[in-house]
């Protein structure tokens, strides 16, 4: 019997050689005809892998691609009259993810605490040549999804405040200690989970309340270490462990020991897995070295943790009212709200209900 992880490396060997046979022509082809490639590639790869009932795509080099993100990345415009027939919502009038956070940053608006909307650029998008030897950029930094740009303005024009670290994570993909990705497993790798920590941090620097905030000191230091990637699962033969670079973070002295989300903590951290990888042991590979902790080390202000490993678009949100539904005093002393989830939650996720904030 023919395995599913051989149907999909053939079926990505095949493109990659049709890939390589129109280099030179993908060379000088315009902005608009690479993106068409690439969302074709993409396209075709997701529908094999889901033909075959696997979710791991096998790229070149070893990497290792999400299909439901491929699917996302092939999509294009995914918001409005549109989003009905695209998304994965499992109610079509939850399917348009712009009306449900426009609603949420409302309702935050009125409890007196900013939203910071951080979506994770697709792997695919930041590394489009590992996912086929096909897609030619016309250069390292070209953007391959002009929709989640469309989208991030749209935001921004009805009041969201929109850190879209793709740009940033373009210009670092060589970085010298690694990918900002990890090679076979579904999260940033330890240095792009620094990188966004830094992003992140600069944006709520300027904010006219931050120096008022009380703040400790972190140290950091860089460890190796080894995981076994999450999209290999479903593969028929394991391969070896993958090697990351770490960036932990403990509490200075005297206080001492990793540092730890704070529930009192002016600033909450909500989304999905993205927010636990590196920081909450066991599946999520290490613990000391995720987001949470890298803006506790750049912001001096441990943060209050609301993370799911499923659906950011919805389970998360809930999460967050049942802690307001506890207490009654929560939103008090809470200043921001950073949301930070992957990017393809927009159209492969739960769906985008209304979700109130507080009972």
């Amino acid at each position: 019997m023919i395995s599913i992880a051989f149907v999909v490396r053939r079926l990505v060997g095949w493109l990659g050689v049709v890939g390589l046979a129109a280099v030179s022509a993908c060379a000088s082809a315009s902005p608009e005809d690479t993106i068409a490639d690439f969302r074709g590639t993409a396209r075709a790869l997701a529908q094999a892998a889901e033909a075959s009932g696997t979710v791991a795509v096998a790229g070149r080099n070893g990497w290792l691609f999400l299909a439901p993100e491929l699917r996302h990345a092939s999509l294009g415009a995914f918001w409005g009259p549109r989003a009905a027939e695209i998304s994965r919502a499992r109610r079509p009038d939850a399917a348009d993810p712009f009306a449900a956070i426009v609603d949420f940053n409302e309702r935050l608006e009125a409890v007196g605490v900013e939203l910071l909307l951080v979506p994770v650029p697709p792997k695919s998008i930041v590394y489009p040549g590992m996912v086929s030897a096909g897609v030619v950029t016309a250069s390292p930094t070209q953007r391959l999804d002009p929709d989640h740009q469309v989208f991030y303005t749209l935001l921004r024009d009805a009041g969201v405040d929109v850190l879209d670290l793709t740009d940033g994570f373009l210009q670092n993909r060589d970085h010298p200690d690694g990918p900002v990705y990890c090679r076979r497993d579904t999260h940033w790798s330890g240095v792009g989970c620094v990188l966004a920590g830094r992003a992140i941090a600069a944006a709520v620097r300027g904010r006219s309340w931050y120096p008022d905030l009380a703040r400790e000191n972190h140290e950091a230091r860089w460890r190796d270490a080894t995981i076994v990637g999450d999209l290999t699962r479903d593969l028929d033969e394991r391969p070896p462990d993958e090697r990351l670079r770490l960036r932990e973070i403990r509490r200075a002295s005297p206080a001492g020991g990793l540092s730890q989300p704070d529930p009192g903590s002016p600033i909450i951290l909500l989304g999905d897995s993205h927010n636990l990888v590196f920081h909450a042991g066991d599946d999520m590979h290490a613990v000391g070295a995720g987001l949470p902790d890298q803006l506790s080390l750049e912001l001096g202000v441990p943060v209050d943790l609301v993370a799911v490993r499923g659906s950011a678009s919805t389970a998360a949100r809930v999460n967050l009212f049942r802690r307001a539904q506890r207490d009654a005093a929560y939103w008090g002393g809470k200043r921001l709200l950073i949301w930070c989830f992957a990017a393809r939650e927009f159209t492969e996720g739960d769906g985008w209900p209304i979700i109130p904030i507080r009972p």
